[in-house]
């Protein structure tokens, strides 16, 4: 028998403490990544979260394992905070679960994701988006 995907993500949920839009900006500020994996049609036409780091959702085990010789510079250890931010923060759910699984224990996502940002009333990025490959 399947589970199906709200099971799949109440799995993925229980290991996360995953924070608000309040927290996220200011873990941020503390040195945390904060990974946006949205589309680029969606940021076009959502906008950017200042400090963020845009990593499509296909590779970004890849670019956030430390061990990966594909990383990006800032995976430095298995200890870095992580915050997967999507469209409403359902995929960054499962995101962020994934990368627990690869030992990166501080890896959470954004309740309601970039929505929950904007409607918090936090400001959006006046800069060119971050975005690796």
């Amino acid at each position: 028998m399947t589970a199906g995907i709200e099971t799949l993500l109440e799995k993925a949920r229980e290991g996360l403490l995953r924070l608000d839009p309040h927290e996220t900006q200011a873990a941020v500020l503390n040195g945390a990544l904060l990974i946006d994996t949205r589309t680029d049609p969606q940021r076009a036409e959502q906008g950017d979260l200042p400090g963020a780091i845009v990593i499509d959702r296909t590779v970004m085990e890849w670019r956030l394992d430390p061990t990966s010789p594909h990383r990006i510079p800032e995976a430095t250890d298995h200890d870095v905070q992580i915050i997967v931010v999507c469209r409403q923060g359902y995929s960054s759910s499962l995101a962020a679960a994934s990368l627990q699984a690869l030992g990166l224990w501080r890896a959470t996502d954004l309740i309601g994701g970039f929505e929950a940002w904007q409607a918090a009333g936090l400001p959006l990025s006046d800069k060119p988006a971050d975005v690796r490959y």
